[in-house]
């Protein structure tokens, strides 16, 4: 093992005197092609070119002498040092930060960001990182080759955001351009950058919000605690809608179910398809997924809109309904049909989302909607849910069965690997 491994932070700026220091006793230097170029490296130090991290950590553990280990800003930061401090290298580290990019960004963009997401795009997670960027009003994505800035806005098409990219930061080549999304694509990036996505309907209220949580959850602060929440807690509560006439309110109970069936997280797209006054598809957003929610009714599409502004969630709502709406949307990760019956759920289970419910409205439709999730390649299951509300006893206290039993009939499947 190397006698001494030292990871250096870079920002651009001059060294500090502990990694000059570190540098110039290098037997061993590791670092981008850039930065082994415009830092004083020993001439007769070994230089490696960080590409694969793994391949270098292999060779750091196998040399002997002082390594050094040049990275961009802090590098236990989305960095090296995780990958340095896996035990089978077994090497013993001392880091040198300097300030990271996403700090470096957002002080060229001169905004705060202890509310912001910071997302990698690194290893195959820009679907995810673009997920991000729809759910949350203020993002950092730190990019890769082949997952830049232009493939992140085609990932976002039809989803406004402003995009600050932020090439080469600290170096003389440093450069910071503002665009709308829709205009990113239009441009070559020079790597290695970040970009901060901002914008989307609740971005006003949280950036004026004084917070205390760094990446603050989806819907704080003013959210109501809990999920699941009554049906009242909704505009358009036990109103009927759409083109199939049901009723926009699914029971409390019944969204519990259905958003554990579908186990909504951040990274996730969710789609919503009938989804009514959109109590569904908000509860599924407030865990941290990005939603899409597809309705027949432009006054339920209103009605989902406000909900989405109380509790502080993006929801993008797309009006329409039937299987030829379904065409234009983003890769859902899971996906429930609260209405439209065995047509629209075999649309929805042909993008092989990887968790599906459906509600279905009659045994028939059970039967019908089992087999459309076979046939699929899912593992079907389902349940009819049945409930009966309890009331006040009276003077003395205490409950007792009330009347107006409901039952739902919830059907889900799960790829079967």
């Amino acid at each position: 093992m190397a006698d001494r491994i030292t990871v250096i932070g870079w920002d651009g700026t001059p060294l500090t005197e502990a990694a000059g220091a570190a540098l110039a006793a290098a037997t061993l230097v590791a670092g981008a092609p850039y930065q082994l170029g415009a830092l004083p490296v020993p001439d007769a130090a070994e230089r490696i070119t960080l590409g694969d991290i793994r391949q270098a950590a292999r060779r750091i553990a196998e040399h002997r002498g002082a390594a050094v280990v040049v990275a961009e800003g802090d590098p236990g930061f989305f960095g090296v040092v995780r990958t340095l401090r896996r035990p089978e290298y077994g090497l013993e580290l001392e880091v040198l930060p300097a300030v990271s990019s996403v700090a470096t960004a957002f002080a060229r963009a001169g905004m705060p960001w202890e509310d912001a997401q910071v997302v990698s795009a690194h290893g195959g997670r820009l679907r995810r990182a673009a997920n991000i960027c729809r759910a949350h009003p203020k993002v950092a994505v730190l990019t890769a080759p082949g997952a830049g800035p232009a493939e992140l806005a085609l990932m976002l098409r039809g989803v406004h955001r402003t995009f600050v990219v932020c090439e080469a930061l600290g170096t003389p080549d440093e450069d910071v351009t503002v665009l709308t999304s829709d205009r990113i694509a239009d441009h070559v990036w020079r790597d290695p950058n970040v970009v901060l996505v901002i914008g989307g309907a609740q971005a006003a209220a949280v950036d004026q919000a004084a917070g205390w949580l760094a990446g603050r959850p989806v819907g704080y602060p003013g959210a109501e605690r809990g999920w699941a929440l009554p049906g009242d807690a909704y505009a358009g509560a036990g109103r009927t809608g759409g083109e199939t006439g049901a009723s926009e309110e699914l029971p409390a109970h019944v969204r519990a179910l259905v958003l554990a069936r579908l186990g909504a997280r951040p990274g996730d797209l969710v789609w919503s398809v009938g989804a009514g006054n959109g109590a569904l598809a908000v509860e599924a957003a407030r865990f941290g997924a990005a939603v899409v929610a597809v309705e027949g009714s432009r006054s339920a599409c209103a009605r989902l809109a406000v909900n989405a502004r109380r509790y502080g969630v993006e929801v993008e709502a797309v009006y329409g309904s039937g299987p030829e709406v379904l065409g234009g949307l983003p890769e859902p990760d899971a996906a429930v049909v609260e209405s439209g019956g065995p047509e629209v759920v075999r649309a929805v289970l042909a993008r092989k989302p990887a968790r599906f419910v459906a509600l279905a409205r009659t045994f028939a439709e059970v039967e019908e909607i089992s087999r459309a999730i076979g046939a699929a390649g899912y593992r079907a299951d389902g349940v009819l849910l049945q409930s009966t509300p309890l009331r006040s006893a009276g003077e003395g206290g205490g409950l007792e069965l009330g009347a107006g039993g409901t039952g739902a009939l919830v059907l889900w499947g799960e790829q079967i690997v």
